[in-house]
């Protein structure tokens, strides 16, 4: 008799839990409380619209990590002559700017940095004028500042790389370059620290550079 009233119990609450099954089912998105409405109840918001696309950043800001604006402009040269490598580089960061160099640099230069890259290819590409050599002649004279200015606003028939590398990553392709020209002989100046860097002044002592044009 007590085993048959167990079993009618349990068929009872089976049945009520169905019950209350089948009646959620009619409102079955209803979570009941929520613990965060704030994250159920999300305000939808369009990032990717027209309008907030194209908005620029802040006047005057500068990107968290990021290194300070450079403010020479196409025709500073002679103060790009003098301006310091911000970066303070070991091996790693020379074999990142050799790697970018490649990438970006070595189908004009060619990967030994004489010009004779595969755009020119001893004069057999599809570029007539064999491109700058950077490893010898007057090319190799530039500083690092100067080949960054040069990166930057383009030279003659080079286009600008300043959308295609940061400011950072275009100082260790600086950096590269020099430590390679003239067989290695060029001897960098010790980087200043990036926090106390002006790259608008020139902090060195004057420098003599061959202006190839």
């Amino acid at each position: 008799m007590k085993r048959t009233s167990n079993i009618l119990i349990a068929a009872a609450l089976v049945s009520g839990a169905l019950v209350s099954a089948c009646n959620r089912g009619e409102n079955n998105r209803n979570p009941g409380r929520h613990y965060m409405p704030d994250m159920f109840e999300s305000r939808a918001y369009e990032f990717y619209s027209e309008r907030v696309s194209t908005l620029k950043p802040v006047e005057g800001t500068v990107k968290r990590g990021e290194l300070l604006p450079y403010h020479l402009k196409a025709a500073d040269t002679a103060q790009a002559n003098l301006v310091k490598n911000p970066l303070i580089l070991g091996k790693a960061d020379l074999e990142e700017g050799k790697r970018l160099f490649n990438i970006y640099c070595g189908v004009c230069h060619g990967t030994k940095l004489d010009g004779n890259g595969p755009l020119y290819k001893d004069g057999t590409g599809p570029f007539v004028a064999a491109p700058a050599n950077l490893a010898s002649g007057p090319k190799a004279s530039y500083t690092e500042g100067r080949l960054f200015h040069v990166m930057t606003y383009g030279y003659l028939n080079m286009g600008s790389y300043a959308s295609q590398l940061d400011r950072e990553q275009r100082w260790k392709i600086a950096a590269y370059i020099h430590s390679v020209q003239n067989g290695g002989a060029n001897v960098a100046a010790p980087a200043a620290p990036a926090a106390s860097t002006d790259t608008t002044k020139a902090t060195a002592a004057p420098v003599v550079v061959a202006q190839a044009k």
